[in-house]
């Protein structure tokens, strides 16, 4: 029997997800479906979005659609014609809400940074810029091929041109000091964002970097205590600038926080379109977990024989739910709904009792980790630091 209480979906919304999985280059750190490539038949690729919009607007006919965000890859090497395209048939197939967040990530290039007056003519209302630095030589090594005047002047154009404007940036990189991140750090803030998404950087296996770093070549990432300093030099920053962390790595001004983003955090559901893209669907009662073929040659003749970019759809059990609602909800400042909590949590004829997770959040609310009031389960300034500790002492993993 299909779960009905799974239309717990609609306390976060429904987004659309676009994945153009092209780049310029592969920067070292990257460990995103994106590729290089010689060159793209932009309207063979249009025809294939189309497709697969048509097919996730059958299943969804009726739904209030919040948000659609176009990422990758660069996104903003995609042509206008292409964004036009999508976006009218977005139109055409779901309700579109009047507070309809269209978000695309841009590289702050001069050449892409010329295309943004025809994003904005297309519907794209929203910016992300991937700025990643504000120093030349910390660009380079990062594999960036922009410039810091080229990010400037792109973030000059894309302010007079959209509403909202989010920009990123990459700490604790190489030979990085605090006081030289504090200052970034608040120059960014000066540029009058509305947004920021700050990330320590990570060394994952793959990547160019992973490779360095495993041959012991990649040197000056700071130790775990200046990796610490920098953290709280972020939060203690963009709080003064009225930039509070609304999630982990997210900051923003209040009303500015990304929709599309909470859809995710707050487990509402999501249609994943591209090559390597996720998604969250609840159909029929069922909360499907769904995926796409990660190269982009594979998911582009899947759709054009098949008719389907997906290559798996399976039905999420109540356990995976819960540790997907606990695991993403807690990211956020204002934390998950007690409420919602319950329902998820609730014994059934296919799900076991809670007691170790509800006994776990007691342990966690003694030592100060967790707080629970007004309605929500909150991780505590002193907890997030150490969240994904405490996700293992909920989850019993």
């Amino acid at each position: 029997m299909p779960d009905l209480s799974q239309e717990d979906w609609r306390a976060g919304g429904f987004g659309l997800y676009i994945h153009w999985p092209f780049c310029q280059s592969k920067c070292p750190y990257c460990d995103f479906n994106s590729h290089v490539v010689a060159s793209i038949d932009q309207p063979r690729w249009t025809r294939a979005f189309l497709s697969e919009i048509a097919r996730v607007g059958v299943e969804t006919e009726g739904r209030v659609l919040n948000s659609v965000f176009f990422g990758g890859g660069t996104p903003s090497l995609m042509d206008a014609e292409t964004v036009n395209a999508i976006l009218e048939a977005v139109r055409a197939t779901w309700p579109v809400a009047n507070t309809v967040e269209v978000t695309l990530e841009a590289n702050p290039t001069s050449i892409e940074a010329g295309r943004f007056a025809d994003y904005a003519d297309t519907g794209v209302n929203r910016i992300s810029m991937g700025a990643q630095a504000l120093n030349d030589a910390d660009l380079k090594a990062l594999g960036r091929l922009h410039s810091v005047k080229e990010a400037l002047d792109a973030f000059d154009i894309a302010r007079r041109l959209f509403g909202r404007v989010s920009f990123d940036l990459i700490y604790a990189r190489q030979d990085q000091t605090v006081a030289a991140w504090e200052a970034e750090l608040k120059q960014a803030l000066a540029l009058a964002v509305d947004h920021l998404s700050l990330y320590q950087l990570t060394i994952e296996e793959g990547t160019a970097f992973g490779d360095r770093f495993a041959a012991g070549r990649l040197r000056g990432l700071p130790d775990e205590d200046r990796a610490a300093d920098m953290w709280e030099v972020t939060q203690a920053v963009t709080a003064d600038a009225g930039f509070g962390a609304y999630e982990v790595s997210n900051h923003a001004r209040p009303g500015a926080e990304s929709l599309h983003n909470l859809i995710y955090w707050k487990s509402g559901d999501y249609a994943g379109i591209g090559p390597g893209a996720h998604g969250r669907m609840t159909v029929g009662g069922f909360r499907l977990a769904t995926e796409a073929p990660k190269a982009p040659t594979d998911w582009l003749l899947q759709v054009e024989r098949s008719g389907t970019g997906e290559c798996v759809r399976e039905a999420l059990s109540p356990e995976d739910r819960l540790a997907e609602f606990l695991m993403m909800g807690l990211r956020l400042t204002e934390g998950v709904s007690t409420e919602r909590l319950a329902a998820l949590a609730a014994p059934s004829p296919v799900a076991p009792s809670n007691d170790d997770l509800y006994n776990n959040i007691k342990i966690l609310e003694d030592i100060g980790m967790l707080f629970s009031g007004d309605g929500a389960l909150r991780v505590t300034t002193e907890g997030r630091p150490v969240l994904n500790a405490i996700l293992r002492k909920l989850l019993g993993a």
